[in-house]
């Protein structure tokens, strides 16, 4: 028998013309930024005439980089360890118990992942103003929560289900208290579901612009906020210092996508709704 020929269908070549025109404009737009970060003079030629690497040394000094990834940090750390000590237990809860409700409580942990953040991060805002935290580092840490925590409960749910119930019932019957359940059976089974889940929260909370730009104050900027801030603030600025720290934004996202990929297998993050029995 012979070999049948593939022919293309219009559709397709569209499809493939279309995400070939987004990638080449894509990689225009990143490469401009990266050879221009590294590019001393550049006007009306391909390539900048002379090459260095003292924007990045500019950059670092001129908007204080090494404060601004210190709070990068602290608040990553401190929003990771908060979603996971908080969403990892309600998930269980939503993964094991029936209660009235149970689907607008699941419907609610949507809502802050599905609306964009802007909508109601304003009024987020105004609340975390009015009580004082909004403009330090506690603001930004409780602004990013609120689609953090629902984050990790939709994330783990799945993994909690895939946990035979069996296992509880056979160490209850042994004798074994729910806290010892939870951390010497469950915890050791639920790693790579936190794992994954924190790798994601840290993704999401480095690359949160509107909540953090919302709440921050000078000395709670994270580095996509500061960013923003030195390529809008008056003054006159280097636009090759600019543009060197989005290449180190940008290679910061890039190293946490790719270790978040690693551990992460997109499909296990679509939660099944079981259906309960009648």
């Amino acid at each position: 028998m012979g070999r049948r020929r593939i022919v293309a269908t219009p559709g397709a070549w569209l499809i493939w013309g279309a995400v070939t025109f987004f990638l080449v404009n894509l990689a225009g737009v990143i490469g401009a930024v990266l050879v221009n970060s590294v590019g001393s003079r550049w006007f009306d030629t391909w390539l900048p005439e002379e090459w260095t690497t003292r924007w990045y040394a500019t950059a670092w000094t001129d908007f204080g980089l090494f404060q601004v990834l210190i709070v990068t940090l602290e608040v990553a750390v401190l929003v990771v360890s908060i979603s996971v000590l908080v969403g990892v237990p309600a998930s269980y809860v939503l993964a094991r118990r029936s209660f009235p409700g149970h689907r607008l409580v699941y419907l609610l942990f949507l809502l802050p992942i599905l609306m964009p953040p802007i909508t109601y991060g304003i009024p987020l805002a105004t609340v975390l103003y009015k009580f004082g935290f909004a403009g330090h580092l506690s603001g930004v840490v409780l602004a990013n929560l609120v689609p953090s925590i629902p984050f990790v409960i939709l994330t783990m749910t799945p993994f909690i289900e895939q946990i035979d119930p069996a296992v509880e019932r056979a160490a209850r019957m042994c004798g074994a208290r729910t806290w010892q359940i939870f951390a010497r059976i469950l915890a050791p089974l639920l790693i790579p579901g936190i794992l994954a889940a924190s790798i994601l929260v840290l993704v999401r909370t480095v690359g949160m612009f509107e909540l953090t730009f919302l709440t921050a104050g000078p000395d709670s900027q994270t580095l996509v906020v500061a960013l923003y801030y030195s390529m809008s603030a008056a003054g006159i600025r280097a636009q090759q210092s600019v543009d060197a720290m989005a290449v180190i934004y940008t290679a910061t996202m890039l190293v946490l996508l790719v270790t978040a990929l690693r551990f992460v297998n997109p499909t296990q993050l679509v939660a099944r709704v079981r259906e309960e029995p009648d």
